[in-house]
């Protein structure tokens, strides 16, 4: 495996763990009273928002050359520090 295929297993890796969090908010939402769900939602809202950079330009990094994708990688860990420094946040909000 190449360089590139290793930094795209590791953005798709990122953007699985983006969704498996959003989705574990979405439990709790359901189960939430209904003032706090509208809450719960909107932060979901904005997590996916946070998310949704990587997963559009996931596709695109699979393409481009390997001298490139050091300046990509330090990209997506900013976008995953700061999708995971808010989860984080609300999370702990929710307890």
């Amino acid at each position: 495996m190449n360089k590139r295929d290793e930094y795209v297993t590791n953005l798709k890796q990122t953007v699985d763990e983006f969704n498996e969090k959003i989705a574990e908010l979405e439990v709790k939402a359901g189960q939430a009273r209904a003032e706090v769900k509208a809450e719960i939602e909107k932060q979901i809202a904005s997590l996916k928002e946070q998310a949704k950079p990587l997963t559009d330009k996931l596709d695109q990094w699979k393409e481009e050359s390997e001298e490139k994708m050091d300046e990509y990688l330090k990209e997506a860990k900013k976008i995953r520090d700061a999708f995971l420094h808010s989860y984080n946040y609300f999370k702990s909000q929710l307890k």
